[in-house]
């Protein structure tokens, strides 16, 4: 069968006429929720897919909602399709294929409708979507497991250091020069256009910062040869990298070599009497992240320089209950290792089952 046979498309429209903060409905596009609304156009248990932009991230929503005109709604004829079971389809589908721009990906309503689909009997169908669902859960289950790992490192930090500003211990504080050698990215006459190629080494500027982690992009990157000429400005494993413009506080522990400090970036190497960790965790801190935007300079956009950051001070914990702090780190991190493994092999199971189903 074909998705014309099986399904009906609602197109999106602007919300502009329903929208309310305070509205019963969610409004959706391809990303997730981007507000409410009073009124709807797609019922309960609808699959979304992205018509514009993010065409290949399906969005099960299991009630009514507004959906944007760049996100297409699919809702199932039931009689036939089991809504859920559509939406594992759409998740093993490759959408991509029917991209035909180079700028912005899009899908048209004519293509979607000639997507072929095996279809088993509804028993058959709701068997499969069961199992599926059960292993989903499982995998839930061991992310939320991490998640609580990372919240208990994060409370055992502010038990034992307490708040970075506020410094509730007493202990002594030291300005970050002292802790660390700082050194701004390349300086943009270092660096030309020419000089960027795809999968080099890579550059690591605020952007490639998410969530205190390094998220490199392969597409800027320099070749071994320029990198070789930039060896100032390398970032090697266990070095802390900073973004100096925008977003203040937004920094990662580097955990692999082969990158290169960016020129929105600082460098900040450890000299050994606190952990690359310890820093990363102290600058990202919520209250400390407050007292750098204070600092910073620029109307337009905060930024910093070395001078700034060199006057940054910091908490200097007795070596004592850092080693306390840290052997309680490596414990955690056993178990994390232990349930990532477990969540490793249950991804691999919904894989094979996905590609059993659909493939």
């Amino acid at each position: 069968m074909i998705f014309n046979d099986v399904l009906e498309i609602k197109n999106g429209r602007n919300q502009r006429r329903v929208e309310n903060p305070d509205g019963k409905y969610p409004v959706y596009g391809s990303g997730g929720i981007m507000g409410y609304a009073d009124d709807y156009i797609c019922s309960a248990e609808t699959v979304i897919i992205g018509r514009k932009g993010s065409i290949n991230n399906p969005i099960f929503v299991d009630e009514p909602f507004w959906n944007v005109d760049t996100a297409f709604g699919l809702e199932a004829k039931r009689e036939v399709l089991i809504p859920r079971y559509l939406y594992y389809f759409c998740k093993h589908f490759d959408f991509k294929q029917l991209n035909k721009t180079v700028t912005i990906p899009s899908l048209t309503k004519s293509d979607l409708l000639k997507i072929e689909i095996k279809l088993p009997c509804l028993s058959n169908q709701q068997s499969i979507v069961h199992r599926l669902q059960s292993v989903e859960q499982i995998i839930d289950n061991y992310y939320q497991q991490l998640e609580k790992l990372d919240e208990l490192v994060k409370a055992r930090f502010v038990e034992m250091f307490g708040d970075p500003v506020e410094n509730p211990h007493g202990f002594r504080k030291v300005a970050l020069s002292e802790l660390a050698e700082i050194k701004i990215g390349p300086f943009g006459s270092l660096l030309h256009k020419e000089d960027y190629i795809e999968g080099g080494h890579p550059l690591l500027n605020p952007s490639h910062i998410v969530g205190g982690k390094v998220v490199p992009d392969s597409k800027l990157t320099i070749s071994d040869k320029k990198y070789d000429e930039l060896e100032a400005y390398h970032l090697h494993t266990d070095d802390v990298v900073m973004g100096r413009r925008g977003e203040m506080g937004r920094c990662a522990v580097v955990t692999s070599e082969g990158f290169l400090c960016g020129t929105g970036s600082l460098l900040i190497r450890t000299k050994g009497e606190v952990t690359a960790d310890y820093i990363q965790k102290t600058i990202s801190f919520p209250s400390f992240r407050k007292t750098i935007e204070d600092m910073a300079v620029g109307q337009t956009m905060p930024n910093l320089n070395v001078p700034i950051v060199s006057k940054f001070q910091i908490i200097k914990p007795p070596i004592e209950v850092q080693k306390r702090y840290y052997e309680f780190v490596a414990q955690v991190d056993k178990s994390k290792i232990a349930v990532q493994k477990a969540l490793d092999q249950t991804q691999l199971l919904f894989d094979s089952l996905m590609q059993k189903y659909f493939g």
